[in-house]
């Protein structure tokens, strides 16, 4: 019988040395990697092969490191994953009293520890039914006494592995995408959790027991380095937090970047995604080639009974034609025969848009063969090679596989060098869903539904996958952007015109969903510069839909049937100027005729009158209904706190104010009521929330407010008190501008804040004390950021002159500090 002896370093053996030398081993200033995990690994594998002899040990009995420790992978505070394995000869009270010797001393530490004590037949009966413990007697290692029983017990699980592969290999796919729902894609993810989310830790592991089972293998390249950037953040992030954690939460980013000796935060989340590209990829590749294998494997036995089990010549493999030096076999797009790379600097692009426009899957081995072969394109691209691209991401969801296998082997950087400073490069605004990198392509999936709607579909596809590649550079995004696309887009090969269009349209991508929340479209200005911005009504066209696909392929906070609805009123608005409409003066706008009653009862009774509309909107998807727009117009004797008092009635009863509009109206005599000044409110609001409130609780808690009997700043101090305050990144300061708006109808204030309710309440208290009146207020909303803009007059209607607008500015930012 073989048998592992411990290290000869005595001092190692006891718990306090064994502590000493892990804690002196941890505090070294080596940066994380391999080899400080193997370095704590062997240093435990000698403390416990010390505890196992002094524990005088029956014969027959081995001590075995599975999963993470059994492949030397230990981090600072990764559990002790052992096994007591025993031949079943020795008492069962010496089994037991062995256990305890061992398992006590780790625990005495603080380690975590996760053990078992089997026999070889009960090892291979809780492995048949459980998959984990499966998993980890794969990679079962020795440490101490009878190596021979460890290494029987480790090829037998591994030789049970393999037979019954066809069975366990969709268990354990299943409990990948099992996982992946749970913890979500690790490489769009703000706090990803490096273990359990998709393209983590764990889907590394899946993919060696995929490779052990020799019935299909992951693609190697990068895989191993992929795997060890993981680990060595994991590593990091347990030595900066002194804690058993896989979460990379915000607050601790920064830490784990200094430890691991990277640039910043960012830096670190890059790598970190890059690294889970590369595993995501690699099991997608796997996992389709194991469906491959298994589909062949079951229809293989029917065959053979349907020829009476003969077998005969193998069948020929059928090559359906896709497109020039293009096929599909056996369910994936591959290159012909004929295919000639070096030859065609065409084909990369060929192949990839005939692999997404037939829903296929781009071959690994194709892939890998056109970055290794294919010709350079010349600059400019012949017109085959722009219309191909052009082709693939008009192909809408299945370009999104087909563009990640390109990216796999560096084809996108080579075809669109610029692509290499947005690449898997976080976005830490909660909105975003995805990096900016797979944010472009999924725009540009959105874009492929709404090509009907324009008149030059190329353009659109093209300005939607480069619409944020001003990303990574300082400054404005769009600013850089347009100087980016337009250098791309000549290189694509468009001319002088097309690329001065699919400039403007990455330029002013934002233009349209920021001037319509947050501008009054009842301003001539703000039409008038919208359309001296855009230029033509082909442009406009383009641009809508490039909003509205930017922000289908932003998150679902972005986009609103609201939103829309504001977007295609603005655009119809600009519409008219570019055409020669002449835009209709708000001030001599009269009001409605619900407004005029509102109004003449105000005036009457001397109290508020209001109404509440409820407004149908139809939700963008079925699945996620969206709150019910309301219309609540309010009129009542002009008077000071008006503003306020509405905004904190409204934020008491829950309601999520997205614009308001407030004008005054002159009554004349011949009504009945003698002539007056009524101030009209017209908000646009929804509910957070269940039902909304009724009109005549609204009206009365908006009396108790003017006239000073409801507190609603102790309120609403009362409401966020009974929330427990969580944990989080310190939001930054308010900060409010004065925009440049050019308008004539008054001056336009922008406030930039953290979401919170009454925030609009407390920014009217604050323009009140100002005396400064306000005509009406755009609130969008983003996440937990509000940005909510003022148009602002003195109280006789004029604007304020830039000095006094400045002052306004730097008061309200410190009453809302």
């Amino acid at each position: 019988m073989t048998t592992l002896e411990p290290q000869d370093a005595a001092e190692e053996q006891g718990p306090g040395g064994y502590a000493a030398a892990r804690l002196r081993l941890l505090q070294e200033k080596a940066p994380s990697g391999p080899e400080r995990r193997t370095a704590l690994a062997r240093l435990t594998d000698g403390w416990l092969a010390g505890l196992f002899a002094a524990a005088a040990p029956p014969q027959g009995v081995a001590l075995v490191a599975v999963g993470g420790y059994g492949r030397s992978e230990l981090s600072p505070r990764s559990d002790l994953d052992l096994l007591l394995l025993h031949d079943g000869t020795a008492p069962k009270e010496a089994i037991a009293a062995l256990a305890d010797r061992l398992w006590y001393p780790v625990w005495d530490l603080g380690l975590a520890l996760d053990h078992s004590v089997r026999t070889p037949a009960q090892a291979r009966a809780t492995a048949a039914e459980d998959l984990k413990v499966q998993l980890g007697l794969l990679d079962a290692r020795p440490l101490a006494g009878d190596t021979a029983l460890a290494a029987s017990l480790r090829s037998t699980v591994l030789a049970d592995w393999r037979n019954q592969a066809v069975r366990r290999l969709p268990e354990l796919a299943e409990l990948c995408r099992d996982r992946a729902e749970r913890s979500g894609e690790l490489r769009f993810l703000l706090e990803p959790d490096l273990k359990e989310a998709r393209g983590g830790l764990r889907d590394a592991q899946a993919l060696r027991a995929v490779a052990a089972s020799w019935l299909a293998d992951a693609p190697r390249g990068g895989l191993d380095t992929a795997r060890r950037r993981l680990l060595d953040a994991r590593d990091a992030l347990h030595l900066a937090t002194g804690r058993a954690t896989d979460r990379l939460a915000l607050q601790e980013q920064d830490a784990v970047a200094e430890e691991l000796g990277l640039l910043d935060a960012d830096t670190l989340l890059r790598g970190v995604y890059e690294a889970a590209g590369v595993v995501t990829y690699a099991s997608d590749v796997t996992w389709r080639e194991v469906g491959r294998v298994l589909k062949a494997r079951s229809a293989r036995p029917r065959f053979r009974s349907l020829l009476g089990g003969r077998t005969g010549p193998k069948a020929p493999v059928e090559r359906t034609p896709l497109a020039e030096g293009v096929v599909e076999m056996d369910g994936e797009a591959v290159l012909a025969l004929s295919a000639r790379p070096e030859r065609d600097p065409a084909l990369p692009l060929r192949a990839a848009a005939a692999a997404a426009q037939h829903g296929l899957p781009l071959s690994p081995h194709a892939v890998r063969r056109l970055a290794a072969t294919a010709k350079a394109l010349p600059v400019p691209w012949p017109a085959e090679a722009r219309e191909a691209l052009v082709t693939l991401l008009g192909a809408g969801a299945p370009a999104v596989p087909v563009w990640e296998a390109l990216e796999a082997e560096g084809l996108v950087t080579r075809l669109l060098p610029d692509w290499e400073r947005v690449r898997h490069r976080p976005q830490r605004n909660p909105v975003h869903t995805w990096t900016v990198d797979r944010h472009l392509v999924e725009t540009a999936v959105r874009a492929a539904s709404l090509t009907r709607h324009v008149g030059r579909p190329d353009l659109l596809l093209v300005a939607a996958l480069l619409h944020d590649i001003g990303k990574g550079w300082p400054g404005d995004h769009s600013v850089a952007g347009e100087t980016i696309a337009r250098d791309l887009a000549a290189r694509v090969g468009f001319d002088r015109t097309d690329t001065a269009t699919v400039a403007t349209l990455v330029r002013h991508h934002l233009l349209l969903v920021e001037t319509a929340t947050r501008r009054d479209l009842d301003d001539p200005a703000t039409v008038q510069s919208v359309a001296t911005a855009v230029g033509t009504v082909g442009t406009l066209e383009l641009l809508h839909a490039l909003t509205e696909a930017d922000a289908l392929a932003t998150g679902p906070a972005a986009w609103s049937a609201w939103r829309a609805s504001l977007v295609a009123d603005l655009v119809k608005r600009v519409s008219g100027v570019l055409a020669g409409q002449p835009l209709p003066d708000p001030e001599a706008a009269a009001p409605s005729a619900e407004q005029e009653r509102l109004a003449v009862e105000a005036l009457r009774t001397g109290e508020p009158a209001l109404t509440l509309h409820t407004r149908d909107e139809q939700p963008l998807d079925p699945d996620e209904p969206e709150p019910v727009g309301v219309e609540l117009v309010i009129a009542l004797p002009d008077q000071p706190g008006v503003l306020p008092a509405v905004a904190g009635v409204l934020a008491l009863h829950r309601l999520t104010v997205r614009a308001a509009d407030l004008r005054a109206v002159d009554l004349p005599a011949e009504l009945g009521t003698g002539p007056g000044s009524v101030l009209v409110l017209d908000w646009r609001v929804a509910a957070e929330y269940g039902s909304l409130p009724q009109g005549h609780r609204l009206r009365a808690d908006l009396l108790r407010a003017l006239d000073g009997s409801l507190d609603i700043p102790a309120r609403l101090a009362e409401r966020e008190a009974a929330y427990p305050r969580r944990r989080g990144v310190q939001a930054p300061p308010p900060r409010v501008t004065v925009a440049p708006a050019d308008s004539r109808l008054a001056t336009v204030l922008e406030v930039r804040a953290q979401d919170a309710p009454g925030l609009l309440h407390r920014i009217g208290r604050a323009l009140e004390g100002a005396a400064v009146r306000v005509r009406s207020a755009h609130v969008s909303t983003l996440g937990a950021n509000a940005v909510d803009t003022l148009y602002v007059t003195r109280p006789d209607g004029s604007l304020l002159p830039d000095e006094e607008a400045i002052d306004l500015a730097r008061a309200l930012e410190a009453a809302l500090a």
